[in-house]
């Protein structure tokens, strides 16, 4: 009878879906750690390290969540500094 060191079950969901969007919508540096993270999920699975799979996971939801909040708010910012500038120049006719 042949045993395998792998864990029974299914992987926890690894979130690269999250991640992914979160790259190409809102904040590419976060969502670049948040696909890295998810992509070891499945690695460590298949190690039998359910708890480092299980960590991987959260971080990679953590990543996706905090770059899907960051990238609009300096988003707005940017457009709000922008037309703040824009508007002193038109008024003092430094256009």
């Amino acid at each position: 009878m042949e045993t395998t060191n792998q864990p029974m079950g299914t992987p926890p969901d690894n979130n690269l879906v999250w991640a992914i969007l979160c790259t190409v919508l809102c904040c590419l540096p976060l969502g670049i750690v948040s696909i890295i993270k998810a992509t070891k999920v499945k690695e460590l699975w298949a190690q039998g390290d359910i708890i480092g799979a299980q960590k991987a996971a959260d971080d990679a939801k953590k990543w996706a969540i905090w770059g899907a909040i960051i990238g609009p708010v300096l988003y707005i910012l940017f457009w709000i500094l922008y037309f703040v500038v824009f508007a002193g120049a038109l008024a003092f006719g430094n256009y």
